[in-house]
């Protein structure tokens, strides 16, 4: 499959930076790496009518929220929402590295945006992003009106780790832990912890994640293999998705999760969850945090907007 001329862009870009392999970095120089690419690869973020650092009670502390509201939207509208869990590995990533996409998806989609700022490995292991998570979607389910927010159109959404959590969330909500979302955006999620599908075989140098990278995340996060089989931490090992609310499942070609988010997706469509499912095969894993020079980035957030809107007018 061919990349994206864009996407060869970047990655020579990355490559001329001189820039380590993340998984021979620790776990702090990961995350300075990080942050400095931002300016480099994410568009200016756009205006919204309103930005607000929130926080919410959690079961280990204090979680930060951010809370977005579109441009042109009015102060008193209650507007469907979208709480929003970012990608990064369970390692990398904050309320900053994924601001830019929830103020163009606020603005396309004419809603409210709640990022979470979830607890991170190593320094935090799993379970603990699922409680953060878990929580503050249900604090955001019980404080909608004070947020002037829709209660009945809250979806949950997420890259990468992030796709995992909000799977996670969807779950957990199913099963009675809090209000089930009306819809399910899901970037290359990450839903199975064992790292083994064909494409992460074939994932293996020149890309922003690779196999040794997924694995690197991976053993920060889950300390005990006996937590792999965990729905919590590989919600494909779920029993059952029966019950869940419509998705939108993105993968693309050049990304080790491809494998495991198609499966997902069929899993879905099997159990009888309504899906869509868009396959991009000459983009790569991350690129949606790389919008000043993927264009796919922009249309990816368009397409979830139209997602959203519909859902909500169902």
């Amino acid at each position: 499959m061919p990349l994206h001329p864009e996407t060869v862009t970047v990655l020579q870009l990355i490559k001329d930076s001189g820039r380590p392999p993340m998984h021979t970095l620790s776990a702090v120089e990961a995350r300075e790496v990080s942050a400095r690419s931002r300016a480099i690869m994410q568009p200016e973020p756009p205006a919204v009518a309103l930005v607000e650092n929130l926080s919410c009670p959690g079961p280990h502390g204090e979680i930060r929220l951010r809370h977005y509201r579109g441009a042109g939207t009015s102060a008193d509208a209650v507007l469907p929402g979208v709480v929003f869990f970012h990608g990064g590995g369970w390692v990398i990533g904050d309320l900053d590295s994924h601001d830019q996409v929830c103020r163009t998806l606020a603005n396309h989609a004419g809603c409210s945006v709640v990022a979470v700022d979830y607890r991170m490995a190593p320094e935090h292991v799993f379970p603990a992003a699922v409680d953060d998570s878990i929580a503050a979607y249900a604090w955001v389910c019980a404080q909608a009106e004070a947020l002037r927010i829709d209660a009945a159109r809250i979806a949950v959404g997420g890259d990468s780790a992030g796709g995992n959590l909000a799977t996670v969330v969807a779950l957990a909500a199913r099963d009675g832990a809090a209000p089930l979302p009306c819809f399910q955006w899901l970037v290359y999620p990450a839903v199975d912890m064992a790292a083994s599908t064909p494409s992460c075989e074939r994932v293996q140098e020149g890309f922003i994640l690779t196999q040794a990278t997924m694995k690197w995340f991976i053993g920060h996060y889950i300390t005990d293999a006996a937590d792999i089989n965990d729905w919590r931490a590989s919600p494909i090992r779920a029993a059952s998705l029966a019950g869940l609310p419509p998705a939108l499942v993105l993968t693309c070609h050049f990304d080790p999760l491809c494998d495991e988010g198609i499966a997902y997706a069929q899993r879905l469509n099997n159990e009888g969850v309504r899906v869509q499912h868009v396959h991009m095969n000459d983009q790569m894993h991350a690129f949606l945090t790389m919008g000043k020079f993927i264009g796919a980035s922009d249309m990816a957030i368009r397409h979830a907007a139209v997602a959203l809107r519909d859902a909500w007018r169902a």
